[in-house]
């Protein structure tokens, strides 16, 4: 008896992270796409993998009970962030 596979196909998706510093100092991250996909980390590092893993898990859930993978319609062109920068200031 042939046993029949199903083939499967890889999908590379794109989803907008919001990180949020916490007044602990911890960060939460959520999906803007996947309401109430969120997870915390307690650095930005951690919170970065966190958000990885929550991201796969939460897709792979879906995909398991036959619900739809919402797909975000655009990824945004501007992103927000902080860049921390050291200087020297030289009076005049």
């Amino acid at each position: 008896m042939k046993k029949i596979v199903k083939k499967q196909s890889k999908k590379i998706l794109e989803y907008t992270a919001v990180f949020t510093r916490e007044k602990d100092g911890r960060y939460s991250v959520s999906f803007p796409a996947l309401p109430g996909c969120v997870t915390f980390g307690n650095d930005l590092d951690h919170a970065q993998e966190m958000a990885q893993d929550v991201l796969e898990l939460w897709l792979e859930t879906l995909s398991d009970l036959g619900e739809p993978i919402p797909i975000e319609k655009k990824t945004p062109k501007t992103y927000i962030g902080r860049m921390k920068v050291s200087f020297v200031n030289t009076p005049k």
